[in-house]
């Protein structure tokens, strides 16, 4: 179920903060944020944010076609390695 129009998107209040500074000029490293819930918007773009996943921080360079989404989309949490390979195909 997507969020009621009227609401809006949520984004953290602290997050916008921190983008609008760094809009500004003031600081311009990345911004290291464990909220992957906040949805990412047009003041964004150009910036870098590091989303946590859980264990470290994925950096996560926001482009135009990223807008409307969340930030936890481009900071996977799990790692596919692939499926177990068959051992006894490989002796042969």
């Amino acid at each position: 179920m997507s969020r009621a129009v009227w609401k809006g998107p949520f984004v953290d209040g602290y997050l916008l903060d921190k983008a609008d500074k760094a809009q500004s000029g003031a600081t311009r490293g990345a911004i290291k944020t464990w909220s992957r819930r906040s949805t990412i918007m047009p003041q964004f773009v150009g910036l870098t944010f590091q989303v946590h996943n859980g264990k470290q921080f994925i950096p996560v360079s926001v482009s135009e076609d990223m807008v409307g989404h969340k930030l936890g989309e481009f900071a996977p949490t799990r790692n596919y390695y692939g499926h177990g390979a068959d051992k006894k195909a490989k002796r042969r």
